[in-house]
């Protein structure tokens, strides 16, 4: 079978600058700066950076690394590619200000099932909110701010209205919540790691707890639709959210025969293998591995 995934359409912005910034409610934010450009590109042509760069992240959360080297390893990859777009990724549909209420798929975040549009909102806007309006199925966004906020907001103008509003500037994700989904990532990774590098040890009761661990992980499938192209039609996947990226290809890397997604034998950072057989991320850390096996055993 063809790669269903051949035809993608996937745009995504990111800002010049981001700031840490906290609400009313004591929540802590990241948010573009009131000085932030926005910054357009095509994030399946940096997949590879995208998902080892979440990886790592997660794994640092996981050892539970010094707070402020995880924030600023946080903010560098923020500010390289973007929030994740949480807003638009849990609903069961991106279209959802369409609606008088959010239905949520099952997630980390939020418990409840479902709630009011302008409830859910909230969640990322807790700064300033859109002039945004509805009455029923009808919603009309009065688009304010500054210039490039406005030509975003035209470009995006044929996708769902709470995928354009979610790269804004106004936009906020809290920091709690992308550390709990780069943890939950990095859980997924070294869970499949540990599984099987260890499964010649393992007990049956072992090999089903990690088996069992792993179905924790949900996937969120991206939309879709059918263009007619000039000689045939054709499966084109629609990307609303950073996040919904990551996750498509940290499972295909994950799973991928090829060019599996690694953690190097030297300096057991995550790293997308250039063979099946490779356990270095780079000949650098081959040698000093080497030469940290030589001492060793000369001491030995």
């Amino acid at each position: 079978m063809k790669n269903i995934f051949e035809n993608t359409k996937s745009i995504w912005v990111k800002y010049s600058d981001y700031e840490l910034k906290k609400a009313d409610n004591g929540v802590v934010y990241i948010t573009p700066t009131s000085k932030a450009t926005p910054i357009m590109y095509k994030p399946f042509d940096v997949s590879e950076q995208l998902v080892v760069g979440a990886i790592n992240i997660g794994k640092m959360l996981i050892a539970r690394e010094d707070e402020k080297k995880v924030d600023k390893a946080i903010m560098k990859f923020v500010k390289d590619f973007g929030l994740l777009g949480i807003m638009t990724a849990i609903p069961t549909t991106p279209s959802f200000i369409d609606y008088e209420a959010v239905y949520l798929t099952k997630n980390p975040f939020i418990e409840d099932e479902s709630m009011n549009t302008f409830s859910y909102l909230g969640y990322f806007f807790p700064f300033e909110k859109p002039e945004l309006s509805k009455n029923g199925k009808e919603s009309r966004w009065d688009v304010g701010g500054d210039v490039g906020s406005m030509a975003l907001a035209l470009t995006l103008s044929n996708e769902p209205m709470a995928f354009a509003l979610c790269l804004q500037k106004l936009y906020a994700e809290p920091l709690d919540w992308i550390k709990m989904q780069f943890k939950d990532w990095a859980f997924t990774f070294i869970t499949s790691t540990l599984f099987y590098n260890d499964k010649a040890t393992l007990t049956d009761e072992q090999k089903q707890l990690y088996q069992r661990s792993i179905l924790v992980y949900d996937g969120i499938a991206p939309t879709y639709h059918i263009a007619l192209k000039e000689d045939k039609p054709v499966l084109v996947w629609d990307f609303y959210s950073l996040s919904t990226v990551i996750r498509l290809m940290f499972s295909t890397s994950l799973t991928d025969e090829k060019n599996p997604l690694r953690l190097c034998k030297h300096c057991q950072k995550v790293y997308i293998a250039s063979r099946p057989n490779a356990v270095f991320c780079s000949t650098q850390c081959k040698n000093r591995y080497n030469v940290y096996k030589t001492r060793k055993k000369n001491k030995d």
